[in-house]
């Protein structure tokens, strides 16, 4: 089993930018049933830009194993209009760092985060494919709440209370 780290990393640095690939990339494949083309993600990674979660409103989290290589990454940001509600985004354990404690590890540091940035609140959504994440989501706390903040195109939507 890997052993990890998580610390914050530049929003901009090319390992965010190939952790991205993989995430809209295993999320094309999961949620369309098929692997998505380059034709296809490459306006995704476009369009769905990234760079607000880092610094000031945000932080974006990755998670090596001891050799440098990437296992995991996940972001958040202050929701505008609400700012003690931090949103998690791009949650993403890669197939190498999978049954290593990530999927809790990740969370955690995300919401140690939030606090940091004076969050009281999470809130996150996900597909109905993503069946791992929906468990995830309901075993660490988060309970199914109504859309928030423009995501329509996902099919479920948690939130979680921070406890000081």
């Amino acid at each position: 089993m890997p052993t990890w780290t998580i610390r914050p990393e530049p929003v901009t640095g090319a390992a965010v930018d190939e952790a991205m690939r993989r995430y809209f990339t295993e999320l094309g494949r999961r949620v369309l049933g098929r692997s998505a083309t380059e034709a296809e993600l490459r306006p995704v990674l476009t369009e769905d830009p990234h760079q607000d979660l880092g610094p000031p409103g945000g932080e974006f989290l990755v998670a090596r194993g001891d050799n440098g290589e990437l296992l995991g990454c996940a972001g958040l940001r202050i929701l505008a209009g609400t700012p003690r509600t931090a949103e998690l985004k791009r949650m993403y354990v890669c197939p190498g760092g999978r049954r290593a404690g990530l999927g809790r590890g990740l969370p955690l540091a995300v919401e140690e985060s939030a606090r940091r940035l004076g969050a009281t609140r999470i809130v996150c959504e996900t597909n109905t494919q993503l069946t791992e994440a929906r468990a995830m989501y309901t075993r660490y706390g988060y309970e199914e709440t109504q859309p928030y903040e423009g995501h329509g195109g996902a099919d479920h939507w948690y939130a979680n209370a921070l406890g000081q």
